[in-house]
């Protein structure tokens, strides 16, 4: 068959048919395959995506990833499954790829105070940080020292290594046995 073979669309002619035909470079056939099956993509698309317009676009590129993969495909007969699961992964593809989108009303938006936190956030915030400083209290001198250094002073490894005297290992394995002890200080006063 050449490439130049003109089809009958209007017999009805096997998808399959189509899709041998579409694979030796038949447009007529292609075109065919894609009216046949336009409406089954877009259904998928949107009901990953739930976007006119994004199932829409998508639905385009399915297509467009299908007529350049379709030498890849190996039985004929399998083109609506092979179609739905390109569709899936460029469905799954975009949804990955945007943004979340936000529904709010404009007059919300100018309304908005961003500079100050809620006042119940900043109240739970100030109980953490009061709960943490009572955690810290209740530890050894050495490892509140070390996680005050690494934490709240913002020292490195390194420079803890130095200032403490010791291996850097030592100072790795002191801030995580410092962790687990104020762990167990902070579940200790949430349990009062």
């Amino acid at each position: 068959m050449s490439a130049t073979l003109q089809i009958d669309i209007s017999e009805e002619i096997p998808n399959a048919e189509l899709v041998a035909l579409a694979q030796e470079q038949s447009k007529e056939a292609f075109s065919e395959l894609v009216n046949r099956f336009e409406r089954m993509v877009y259904a998928v698309c949107l009901q990953r995506l739930r976007n006119h317009a994004e199932a829409q676009e998508v639905s385009q590129d399915v297509f467009i990833k299908a007529f350049e993969k379709l030498h890849q495909l190996q039985e004929p007969a399998a083109f609506a499954g092979w179609l739905r699961s390109i569709a899936v992964r460029q469905s799954i593809n975009r949804s990955t790829r945007r943004p979340p989108t936000i529904a709010v009303e404009p007059h919300t938006i100018d309304r908005a105070d961003t500079r100050n936190a809620a006042p119940f956030e900043s109240l739970l915030a100030n109980e953490r940080k009061d709960q943490l400083h009572k955690g810290l209290g209740r530890l050894a001198s050495l490892d509140r020292k070390s996680l005050i250094a690494f934490y709240l002073e913002g020292q490195s490894i390194v420079q803890m290594s130095d200032a403490f005297s010791a291996p850097v290992g030592t100072i790795k394995r002191r801030l995580h046995v410092a962790r687990k002890r104020l762990a167990k200080e902070l579940e200790c006063l949430q349990a009062v």
